[in-house]
């Protein structure tokens, strides 16, 4: 069994967010990257699966040079090698077009991705790998067993849970539940300096979308106090200042 797991290069959740260029770019200065913790999921699951010679794992990655150390941990964590696509991952389509065409290329039995970026959440990718590939895709998920080529996948749903059963190639993104992230151990820390990372150019596209400017949310605004004997005031600025009487 092959499994390739899509991990995503995002800064700490602990990361002050800024941005520069009259608010188009983020800004990087002083930022500490992590593995994507639902992709952390997605890869500890993959191992699991593979534990015992059963298969093998690839992470890919789609950005620059500076990702490289984030894909080191994901190999320490215990993923046999590793692909970049030297490219910057502008927006979900083009990431997902580039994972598509190295899976189609190198015959892959299963996807994994997490269920969403900590930095964008848009929980894309993986249903576009599908559409790509022209294949299951199958969205957050919260358990994942095989048996021979068949998955049994459970993911939530409204009031209850829903079971799924696919054989052959798919696609799946991964929510908490899926697998306890695993934690990287000296041994798998030293290992990771030695495992494959290939470097592959990325396949050229038209560029479907682009970033005009990014805005941080409004800070909050004073609280005024009422007496709670003085009901016609509170209700006064209830349709006065605030609107929504």
């Amino acid at each position: 069994m092959k499994i390739l797991v899509c991990i995503s290069n995002v800064p700490d959740t602990t990361t002050k967010i800024t941005f520069t260029s009259d608010n188009t770019q983020f800004n990087t200065a002083g930022v500490q990257y992590i593995v994507n913790p639902y992709d952390e999921i997605a890869l500890s699951r993959a191992i699991e699966l593979c534990e015992g010679g059963k298969g093998t794992v690839t992470v890919i990655n789609v950005g620059e040079s500076s990702t490289e150390p984030t894909i080191r941990k994901a190999l320490a964590i215990g993923a046999d090698d590793a692909v970049r696509v030297n490219a910057v991952p502008r927006d979900a389509y083009f990431v997902a077009y580039q994972i598509a065409q190295y899976a189609k290329a190198n015959d892959y039995d299963m996807i994994l991705c997490g269920r969403e970026s900590i930095d964008y959440n848009g929980s894309q990718v993986a249903a576009m790998i599908g559409e790509f590939l022209d294949i299951p895709s199958i969205s957050i998920i919260k358990k994942l067993d095989m048996d021979g080529n068949t998955a049994t996948i459970e993911r939530e749903i409204e009031g209850g849970k829903e079971v799924v059963t696919v054989t052959g190639k798919f696609v799946a993104s991964c929510a908490e539940g899926t697998a306890e992230p695993k934690i990287p151990n000296m041994r798998g820390i030293m290992s990771a300096r030695t495992k494959p990372l290939q470097v592959i150019e990325a396949e050229q596209i038209d560029e479907l979308s682009k970033v005009s400017k990014f805005e941080t949310p409004a800070p909050r605004g004073s609280v005024k106090l009422i007496p709670a004997d003085n009901a016609g005031e509170l209700i006064n600025l209830l349709h006065t200042e605030a609107k929504v009487i």
